[in-house]
């Protein structure tokens, strides 16, 4: 069975689904993987129509199911892929509840921000009632900062757990969007491609993938 990785935030602009893509991406490297947009903007779905028609990438398996069809669709993907990513909706609705309640693991991205931090604590809340392991990390980062700083001992104050690596605001990212691509197939040698390894090793750790 598939290991399952949800990727949710109910703050906009935190990252969520560029994460989402870039993970797959890595991973596809040698992993079967599959991708799962539940999100009503369909962005990730847009995401994966352009690496599908640039005849290069390695294949990522996808569905944009919801509703009725969640369920089913995440049990097919579960059986024929080794890890599933799910670009979850902002708002905790019932799919929102079954991609958390179906998760190894619930990825949580903040800019180092209090109002991403207070946007993600429904999430956490979520995570927590269903029983399921949550990681925080923060996203979109500037350089260390006292607010930064501040930040994760909030984050370590409420005992939540906060991964050491972290991803800057950098252009390589969303370049290798716009492409239909990971970072570390765009700019294999940048440094936002090593803080994507950076963060993929650490989450391999939690997994055990």
């Amino acid at each position: 069975m598939a290991v399952i990785i949800t990727v949710a935030q109910q703050k906009g602009g935190a990252g969520k689904t560029t994460l989402a893509a870039n993970l797959a991406a890595a991973l596809a490297e040698d992993s079967r993987v599959a991708l799962l947009d539940i999100d009503p903007q369909k962005t990730l779905s847009r995401w994966h129509t352009l690496r599908s028609q640039s005849g290069k990438a390695r294949p990522i398996a996808f569905s944009d199911a919801s509703g009725w069809r969640l369920g089913s669709t995440l049990d097919r993907m579960e059986r024929e892929t080794d890890i599933v990513l799910i670009d979850s909706p902002p708002q905790v609705d019932s799919d929102a509840r079954i991609a958390v309640r179906k998760a190894d693991l619930v990825l949580v991205p903040l800019q180092p921000s209090p109002p991403d931090l207070w946007a993600a604590e429904g999430t956490c809340k979520l995570a927590r009632d269903e029983k399921r392991p949550i990681a925080l990390l923060f996203n979109r980062a500037t350089a260390k900062s006292r607010l930064r700083e501040g930040l994760a001992q909030e984050i370590g104050s409420r005992n939540l757990p906060l991964l050491a690596a972290s991803l800057g605001n950098r252009a390589g990212f969303a370049n290798a969007f716009a492409a239909g691509l990971g970072v570390t197939e765009a700019s294999p040698k940048s440094l936002a491609a090593q803080e994507l390894r950076a963060l993929l090793a650490e989450i391999r750790e939690i997994i055990g993938r």
